[in-house]
This record gives structure tokens, C-alpha cells and sequence, in this order.
């Protein structure tokens, strides 16, 4: 049993002394930021992408509660969903670690941080990328 965190998926974010990116990439061309990353612009579809590191701090664009978990979802419920717009024009599909959406508001300053999931049956811990209220 290693007991480390494990990433959900590998490459979509990374932790650096406590701050949390999300990995992204910019189209050369034409100036396009994308999440999750990939080899092709999906606005031009230039395969001239660089690879970024997104802002982690944004702004709550929609938001809602999950009471129950969807199919495959070994996570705690509920749980906040919502979305948060990043400064480079994306919007984030992400988990809100808010449960009460009355606590929630449009607008709200927003920072990119990473949550526990489960365990993966190795002692490991599987976290993700969410976004909580700055504070």
C-alpha cells in the first residue's frame, strides 16, 4: 500500500504547492484555449496547439446539487455541479465542493482546487480537479 493521491484521469490537472491548474492547450492559430487538452483545435481545427496551464481562479457561471451518484461514480454524494468560467473565455464543467446552492451565486470568485473521490483498493486515494468559493 503506497497511500499517494492518485489523479482521476492523468493529465488533466496538476498540484504545485497548493495550487491546483487545470491542463490545457492554445491554438497557435488561432488563439483558442481548449480543456481538456487535445491535439487539434476544436475551434479551427489546426493541430498547432501549445500546451497551458489555465488559470485557477474563475467566476461561477451555473451550478445545481447531485443527490444521486451517476452510473460509475464511486464518489461521496451529494455534491456540488456546476460550471465556472476561467479568464481565457472557457467554461469548466466541474464539481462545486458546495452542497447548498443557496450559498451560491452568479459571479462568484471561484478557485480550482482537488477533492478525494475514493479509494482505488491499493491504499491509494483517487482525487479530481473541483473548484470551491475563493475565499
Amino acid at each position: 500500500m503506497s497511500g499517494e493521491q492518485i489523479p482521476v484521469r492523468a493529465g488533466l490537472f496538476e498540484e504545485h504547492d497548493g495550487d491546483v491548474s487545470l491542463l490545457g492547450v492554445r491554438c497557435r492559430r488561432c488563439g483558442r484555449y481548449q480543456f481538456p487538452a487535445s491535439t487539434t483545435c476544436s475551434a479551427c481545427s489546426a493541430d498547432d496547439v501549445e500546451p497551458v496551464r489555465l488559470s485557477s481562479a474563475g467566476t461561477l457561471w451555473g451550478w445545481t446539487t447531485v443527490h444521486t451518484a451517476p452510473p460509475g461514480y464511486e464518489g461521496p454524494v451529494p455534491f456540488g455541479f456546476g460550471v465556472v468560467e476561467l479568464p481565457e473565455g472557457l467554461r469548466i464543467i466541474t464539481r462545486i465542493e458546495a452542497t447548498d446552492v443557496d450559498t451560491l451565486r452568479f459571479g462568484l470568485p471561484m478557485r480550482a482546487t482537488v477533492a478525494a473521490l475514493h479509494d482505488n483498493g491499493d491504499g491509494d486515494t483517487v482525487v479530481t480537479y473541483t473548484f470551491a468559493p475563493a475565499s
